[in-house]
């Protein structure tokens, strides 16, 4: 699937009112720091630093834009936002990024796919449930979701097979996959979906643009002084 290959930054924000308005399909990545977020973006787009992994787990405090599209015309976003849950942030900077990124999942216009990556050791944990809670209503609307379980070259396949099950249970009727950057396991598989969601049939492109003109393609502002922090 070369099409994840053509990523390209595009645009960095530390604030969702520096966000650009885009008008192709927004798929966003997002995580406990240390979910192995970074690596599952590099992985998938063959990029060896495209996505920022930092030493210090929780640090970086940016939304990061990349472009997709082959022949350098854009088609689709991918936003890696900051990564969450990490302990050696602070409590304050921890409630700033909550509030920025409930913002960001629940009045983006564009955001058309979210990606929940997760630890199967951990399995979804209480940020990971609430934040499932805070996006169940755009997803009962048809939003695509994905729960990504990375680092599964650490179980056994036994292991995979139960902890898959048990996420399906939990992943509040989005798609979930095994995945495993050393392993290149369910690379492939990943890549196909998300080009499938940024790629519409005509017939769900018209739908879509049907219910936006119903809702009245209000943009949600946040408050300006929502800044982001942490980052995996």
């Amino acid at each position: 699937m070369g099409w994840m290959h053509t990523a390209r930054f595009f645009t960095t924000a530390a604030q969702l009112d520096q966000l650009p308005v885009v008008t192709v399909p927004e798929i966003a990545f997002v995580g406990r720091s240390n979910a192995g977020k970074s690596t599952c973006i590099n992985t998938l787009t063959q990029q060896k630093q495209l996505a920022f992994a930092s030493k210090k787990p929780g640090r970086t405090q940016h939304i990061n834009l990349f472009s997709l599209g082959r022949q350098g015309v854009t088609d689709a976003i991918l936003a890696d936002l900051p990564g969450y849950g990490y302990a050696a942030v602070s409590r304050s900077d921890k409630q700033r990024w909550q509030r920025v990124m409930l913002n960001y999942l629940v009045s983006r216009p564009s955001l058309t796919a979210i990606v929940l990556l997760c630890d199967p050791r951990l399995g979804l944990t209480e940020l990971d449930e609430a934040l499932l809670e805070a996006v169940r209503p755009r997803v009962e609307a048809g939003m695509k979701f994905l729960v990504i379980l990375t680092k599964a070259d650490k179980l056994t396949r036994s292991e995979q097979a139960k902890v898959l099950s048990i996420t399906k249970l939990n992943a509040g009727g989005g798609e979930v996959r095994l995945f495993s950057a050393l392993k290149k396991q369910g690379v492939d598989d990943v890549a196909r979906l998300l080009w499938q969601w940024a790629h519409p049939p005509e017939s769900e492109k018209l739908r879509a643009a049907s219910t936006s003109s119903q809702d009245g393609g209000d943009d949600a502002q946040p408050d300006a002084e929502d800044e982001a922090s942490s980052e995996d």
